[in-house]
């Protein structure tokens, strides 16, 4: 059957692209104008940047493993719309970019996000201050977001290749292969350095810096896993519906409603496993990170509602509706439950930045929203154009014939 290899980009989904982001530009300048030129609320507008910048950089990011994983457990069956997931992936380069200025901003320039910049006299701090410094934040930082581009790039340069060479011989197939997954695993094992460890101590947890929990980066690497996962199904059902990814079926839409529903379940463990453990150990230390989140002492905590929102929408929804087969293979099901989930994790990222800084009252608004959608807009635009750019199928691979074939 003849394919569409290219994505013809629509001018309702340029016009959308180019929309959102404007939006997100004229939000940071009213926000910048309201919160960031005044000494007491420059906190609020550099919150925001950091919530926003930090949560769709870790969903672009999840991509890149997404490809890897699967590559190192020898799938195949992703195949037909690995390139969705590439071009996600691109995103990571202008989202980097910017969450490292505004991350580098926030130690420098000192906006009051991180508190241990100044641990003076704060015996607790001092015993972190060699970890928790700005010399080692902007390091291990620029560090990360540096080698997340430059090996995913590789990645993505691996699998082009092909695109106008096929493999000659059975051999030359085996060396592809081995190399593809050398590659994969040292993006593995520095996502595993970053994003499951020290990353969220970083960027997240050290918000407030006298509480801590073991639990924390396995908690935000689920959250940011499950909804690029989101990201991807919501790219291959649009590409779908316009009529491209012929191989792409219900199978590979099916799989991924498994991956949606499955790891919903595993953040919910998390989120249960995190809460458990603070509330049976009763440590003073740790049990003040929910203060502000849940009721406690018969006063509800400023973020009760949103808390108990998400973990609605992040558990309760995917399993009650992605648990029966049907719903994980109809388009119009998995685009929506994938859209609340993003949005759901969204919400979860906002107030474990947001709860720490502002402990007494919300500070959600259309500001917040506005500065989300600039970071949609970037990653529409990206996508679109690395779907305009670079063929839609890796029509090469010496995996693809198993890919077109799968079936659940």
């Amino acid at each position: 059957m003849a394919i569409k290899e290219f994505f013809d980009i629509p001018k309702r989904y340029k016009t959308w692209s180019i929309a959102l982001m404007a939006v997100g530009v004229l939000s940071i300048v009213i926000g910048f104008v309201m919160y960031g030129t005044d000494e007491h609320h420059k906190t609020r507008f550099w919150a925001t940047m950091l919530h926003n910048s930090i949560f769709f950089l870790l969903i672009s990011n999840a991509s890149m493993f997404f490809i890897c994983a699967t590559t190192l457990a020898f799938g195949s069956w992703q195949l037909t719309f690995r390139r969705v997931a590439e071009a996600i992936s691109i995103a990571v380069i202008p989202l980097g970019i910017i969450a490292l200025a505004i991350m580098i901003y926030c130690v420098v320039a000192d906006p009051h996000i991180y508190h241990w910049l100044h641990p003076d006299g704060d015996k607790i701090l001092e015993g972190k201050s060699g970890f928790l410094n700005a010399k080692f934040y902007i390091i291990w930082t620029t560090l990360t977001i540096g080698l997340w581009i430059v090996l995913g790039r590789k990645m993505r340069q691996l699998s082009r290749e092909l695109d106008n060479n096929p493999l000659p011989s059975v051999e030359a197939r085996k060396k592809y292969i081995f190399k593809n997954t050398v590659w994969a695993a040292v993006f593995i094992v520095w996502f595993a350095l970053t994003t499951m460890s020290t990353i969220p101590w970083f960027w997240l947890m050290s918000i407030d810096p006298h509480w801590y929990s073991t639990m924390y980066s396995w908690y935000t690497f689920a959250s940011s896993w499950v909804s690029g996962i989101s990201l991807i199904v919501l790219f291959t059902v649009y590409l779908k519906n316009k009529g491209y990814l012929e191989y792409t079926n219900q199978e590979h839409l099916h799989d991924l409603g498994k991956f949606m529903f499955a790891f919903s379940v595993f953040w919910t463990y998390l989120w249960f496993s995190q809460y458990m453990l603070i509330w049976y150990a009763n440590i003073p230390e740790e049990t003040v990170y929910f203060n502000s989140r849940i009721t406690t002492d018969h006063h509800a905590g400023a973020y009760t509602g949103i808390y108990w929102f998400a973990f609605i929408i992040n558990f309760l929804a995917p399993l009650l509706i992605l648990m029966r087969r049907g719903s994980k293979r109809n388009y119009t099901t998995i685009a929506l439950m994938a859209i609340v989930i993003i949005f759901g994790h969204w919400l979860d990222f906002y107030q474990m930045i947001f709860a720490s800084l502002f402990k007494e009252h919300v500070e959600l608004n259309l500001f917040d929203f506005g500065v989300a959608a600039g970071f949609i807009g970037v990653i529409m635009w990206t996508a679109g154009q690395a779907f305009a750019k670079y063929p839609l199928l890796a029509k090469n691979h010496p995996f693809i014939k198993e890919s077109v074939i799968h079936h659940t």
